[in-house]
């Protein structure tokens, strides 16, 4: 006699190739509470462990911060915000090496360059070719080092330019569910944009990073929303964010996520994404704390390592000895 919920039955039907559908994973949300949830984290560490085993660290550096005009509500680098955050302009191409060289030593093979703004739809833009530049050293400098890059919404140009200077892979978050995007995120800017960005530099042959933030004030059917929308895509990862309320913000009086929410939104998101890479991102430490464990049992197999954007991280060599101690990897 089986003591699972009827719907997380179901579900194990993914752990065959079958495709949860948005209805379904809606019906989790609503009737998947309290001490069903654990066995929910458990069916999206099976799923993960049979179809994205692998378990994956990157570190980003932040080469160019605050004074971005596209005010995302989220974000403590936007020039409408006071958030008292360092700001700076590009750093130069030494400092990109100099960082990059230190995850390299630690052991870290992915490496993603950020930098804050709408993004590039040029290749004369002056820093835009000076991104090529560092790009270009790395790739010489550091044998089997995988380039990446967060760099705002692109044109089919810039994308090109891009993948012909070693780029692996681009990250460029949904945050939301799509539909309400202007309302939760940014007018500066549309998700169609976004959406374009992602199409040329698939194009292309890059990889993708797509995901979003969860504890913007959405509803759970936004998360699903965005779940499905990053499926639709065809992306290859996707970096969950947990929001830290920034003071300063619009949105630094929003209450916290809680963990037991943070866990179903996560293993619902890998049973509806079961083969790509799931990323746990900012969040981790700071309003997750003792819970990250845990968190990264519901599905993940990466981690961003050393340091986020504007909020501090922990070291490559914490992250190494959590993942050991959590045992992620198949027998």
């Amino acid at each position: 006699m089986t003591l699972l919920h009827p719907l997380i039955e179901n579900a194990y039907r993914v752990l065959n190739g079958e495709e949860l559908t948005e209805a379904e994973a809606m019906a989790l949300v609503e009737q998947i509470h309290g001490t069903d949830i654990p066995d929910l984290i458990s069916l999206a560490n099976k799923v993960r462990n049979k179809f994205a085993g692998e378990i994956i660290a990157c570190s980003i550096i932040n080469a160019k911060s605050g004074h971005c005009n596209q005010n995302c509500r989220f974000c403590a680098q936007a020039q409408a915000h006071n958030t008292e955050i360092e700001t700076y302009d590009l750093l130069d191409r030494e400092e990109i090496l100099s960082s990059a060289q230190e995850i390299y030593d630690a052991g870290v093979r992915i490496y993603g360059i950020v930098t804050s703004g709408y993004g590039y739809k040029n290749t004369e833009n002056a820093e835009f070719k000076r991104i090529l530049e560092a790009m270009d050293e790395l790739h010489e400098r550091f044998p089997g080092l995988k380039i990446c890059a967060s760099l705002g919404i692109l044109s089919d140009e810039t994308a090109k330019a891009l993948m012909d200077h070693h780029l692996y892979r681009y990250n460029m978050n949904l945050q939301t569910n799509p539909e309400r995007y202007s309302e939760l995120i940014s007018r500066q800017h549309t998700i169609e944009e976004k959406i374009d960005t992602i199409r040329y530099l698939q194009k292309y042959g890059a990889t993708i990073c797509c995901g979003g933030i969860f504890g913007l004030g959405e509803t759970w059917r936004d998360r699903i929303r965005m779940a499905v929308a990053v499926r639709e895509l065809g992306v290859d990862g996707s970096p969950l964010n947990i929001l830290l309320p920034i003071p300063g913000t619009p949105l630094e009086n929003e209450k916290l996520m809680t963990p037991a929410d943070a866990a179903k939104a996560f293993a619902i998101f890998r049973l509806v994404n079961p083969k790509i890479m799931l990323k746990f991102a900012a969040g981790r430490e700071t309003t997750m704390k003792d819970f990250q464990g845990l968190l990264m049992l519901a599905g993940m197999n990466s981690m961003i390592t050393g340091g986020y954007l504007t909020t501090r991280g922990r070291s490559v060599e914490e992250d190494r000895n959590l993942i050991d101690n959590l045992n992620l990897f198949a027998d």
